[in-house]
């Protein structure tokens, strides 16, 4: 089992969330710790990773040797969705 750990910045994005979208996200968010590689993610980078609900996205990062999925950010699919990564 992985640790899921959201930096600051995936929390806030987390809270802005409608009450539906809020819980498909934090419902994926939660079964990462159980598999960090579901159905449908998409490899961006080294360690880098994308899953997919509806219109929002989750980035995160797998770190497997320590057993960590640091969730980085969450938001909804846009043209400057994956700039910075």
């Amino acid at each position: 089992m992985y640790e899921v750990i959201l930096t600051s910045k995936a929390e806030k994005q987390l809270g802005w969330l409608s009450g539906n979208a809020f819980a498909r996200v934090d419902q994926t968010i939660r079964q990462l710790a159980n598999n960090p590689r579901p159905y449908g993610v998409k490899k961006l980078r080294d360690r880098v990773h994308r899953v997919r609900i509806g219109n929002y996205r989750i980035i995160y990062s797998i770190f497997d040797d320590d057993r960590v999925v640091l969730v980085s950010k969450v938001a909804r699919r846009s043209e400057t969705t994956y700039r910075g990564i």
